[in-house]
């Protein structure tokens, strides 16, 4: 791995990429890096993991850096993302830990790490924690005695994010028969509880881990298991989480998939509707769908967009002091409970908007037309990822394809942050028009670029 920190925190296969030498080094790094402007207090962290069979691994060799560096750990066990950043304010530590790969497969893992106010950690942190990393550890100070760290286990955390969760809605879901696919993840300890709580009667697939299943063949990257769930079950709808439960897919009582652009527009209206919509305003990456900003204008919301990744949603709304956004992919943040997505408060939020409208989710999900689109990846050499900003045969012939498809629809062009690749996305209802054009730029760029 070049560079440790991604877009969300650091990832890769657990014990070749991802070892224990170097856990160790990033919770010791983390400990020197957050304590610095704590006067000799003792720094407290907090640690979640998902199921993943080298979770409890990478959970130790962090705590054993974070204890050499003299911090103190308070290790919560399985439990939701959403719910580390949620506790680290609750119990008042100065960082919170979690240890996952969200939705990729059990072999990769992963650090997530979060300030004592919940949110992530900004990008001056974590190249400063990747300063340090490989220098020598004799450069700071080793405590020793009874300056060492320690680790402690808590009983409560489970209890306590539930009853967080239990308290954002003062609706009762009585009446509704939901479907819950756990991913084999961290939500397997809190979901059922949730929902039963809430009144709903609950159908639970996918939610006894055994370290190796976390997200085969289920959860939100395998939508399939849920919809044959809610069929066969006979429920009004059902949803799906991801490994850490920060993003949720919901599936309507016909089988079809509500992604989480329509989620976003369906909770939109709603807060709309009681006046709780800050500005008017959600928050989207360029990759939500045409139909979605159509809806808005329709209803009077506005949109503002961002690069693709729930931090760029995050930076966007706090600065602004908006309140709902997120992607499509199901990561949706509402901030005025959360500081991150969370699967099962969306999935709440979203309950919550049905009951008030007294429809369902179909009726509602049908209102946002989805408009067909079409994805193409281009592999590119590094010369001509540097290059494709300033080919002006590219620009034109994106600019043509602008011209020709109007105002009913539309057409993106991006380099990808990860691969050499750039994606020639378009949208529109008429599906020949936009796989025309798209081949057509995808050609100029793979002339031009490759």
């Amino acid at each position: 791995m070049n560079r440790l920190f991604g877009t969300d925190g650091v990832r890769g296969i657990a014990n070749t990429e991802l070892t224990c030498e170097l856990c160790m080094q990033i919770g010791r790094a983390i400990a020197h890096i957050l304590s610095e402007n704590l006067n000799g207090k003792k720094l407290r962290v907090l640690i979640g993991k998902d199921t993943r069979l080298s979770s409890d691994m990478l959970e130790n060799a962090v705590s054993a850096g974070l204890c050499s560096a003299g911090a103190d750990v308070l290790q919560l066990g399985v439990l939701p993302t959403p719910a580390v950043a949620y506790l680290v304010r609750e119990y008042g530590c100065d960082a919170g830990i979690m240890i996952s790969a969200s939705h990729n497969p059990y072999e990769y893992n992963g650090i997530k790490v979060f300030k004592s106010n919940g949110y992530k950690l900004p990008d001056e942190l974590e190249e400063k924690i990747e300063e340090i990393i490989p220098r020598n550890v004799t450069e700071f100070s080793t405590p020793i005695g009874e300056k060492i760290g320690c680790v402690k286990k808590s009983e409560n955390a489970v209890a306590d994010y539930i009853e967080h969760l239990v308290s954002v809605t003062d609706t009762n879901f009585k009446g509704y028969k939901i479907a819950l696919d756990c991913a084999n993840g961290s939500s397997s300890v809190t979901a059922k509880e949730v929902f039963t709580r809430l009144g709903a009667e609950v159908v639970v697939i996918n939610a006894t881990p055994d370290g190796v299943n976390i997200n085969k063949n289920c959860g939100s990257t395998h939508i399939e298991a849920l919809q044959k769930c809610v069929y066969e079950n006979n429920c009004d709808l059902g949803f799906a989480f991801d490994g850490d439960a920060d993003r949720m897919l919901a599936v309507d009582n016909t089988g079809s998939v509500v992604d989480g652009d329509k989620c976003i527009a369906i909770c939109a209206q709603h807060l709309k509707q009681l006046g709780k919509l800050k500005c008017n305003t959600v928050v989207v990456t360029v990759m939500s769908n045409f139909g979605f900003f159509r809806f808005c204008d329709k209803n009077g919301i506005k949109c503002e967009k961002t690069k693709v990744g729930d931090r760029f949603v995050l930076e966007k709304m706090s600065e602004n002091g908006f309140c709902l956004g997120g992607e499509q992919s199901g990561h949706i943040i509402f901030l005025e409970h959360a500081t991150t997505g969370d699967g099962q408060l969306s999935a709440i939020k979203l309950l919550t908007a049905l009951k008030f409208s007294g429809k369902t989710l179909k009726e509602l999900s049908d209102e946002i037309e989805a408009y067909p689109q079409m994805l193409i990846n281009v592999t590119v050499s590094d010369f001509g990822k540097a290059q494709f900003s300033k080919d002006k045969e590219i620009q034109n012939a994106i600019r043509q394809a602008e011209k020709e498809l109007g105002d009913e629809a539309r057409i993106l062009v991006r380099l990808s942050g990860t691969e050499p690749l750039v994606r020639v996305m378009l949208e529109g209802k008429n599906s020949d028009k936009i796989n025309e054009l798209g081949e057509s730029v995808a050609q100029v760029i793979r002339e031009r670029l490759v």
